[in-house]
């Protein structure tokens, strides 16, 4: 899958083992979290995980289960500094929505973040409902997208 025509050399491919490295290293996060590192191992090693790769650097992955009540759930959108605000992250959710064996593909993001929610919205989502006390005084909305 091309991620825009000014960059035809990317594409989102299954994660495969020898890219575990090189997405730790682009998720920030993971930079002071050592279970994070668990997580991104786990995730590609269930083939869980699709990347996108420009010219054979990772610019960005999701981890894309199938357990949020039998439906489809991006569990996680993570693309490098580098890379952002280029459509990366829109491209790996379209391709999660390609992949999703669901008729209903749902995502989450904190009330807080804004930039995440225009994302969701752009690639279609619509909101779905939220979840309190996951994280103090900033509730997760839900969204879907209807794929099948």
């Amino acid at each position: 899958m091309t991620l825009d025509n000014a960059s035809p050399n990317w594409l989102v491919r299954q994660a495969e083992p020898d890219d575990v490295h090189a997405l730790i290293e682009l998720d920030t996060y993971a930079a002071s979290h050592a279970s994070r590192h668990v997580f991104i191992y786990d995730a590609v090693a269930r083939q869980q995980c699709l990347v996108a790769v420009d010219a054979g650097r990772c610019a960005g992955f999701l981890v894309l289960t199938h357990d949020f009540f039998n439906h489809g759930f991006v569990q996680l959108v993570v693309v490098s500094p580098a890379y952002q605000r280029r459509g990366v992250a829109l491209c790996l959710l379209a391709a999660a929505e390609a992949a999703c064996k669901t008729p209903k593909l749902f995502v989450t993001t904190n009330a807080s973040n804004a930039a995440s929610q225009a994302l969701i919205a752009k690639a279609g989502f619509i909101p779905s409902g939220s979840i309190e006390n996951l994280d103090d005084y900033d509730p997760e909305r839900v969204y879907v997208k209807f794929v099948r």
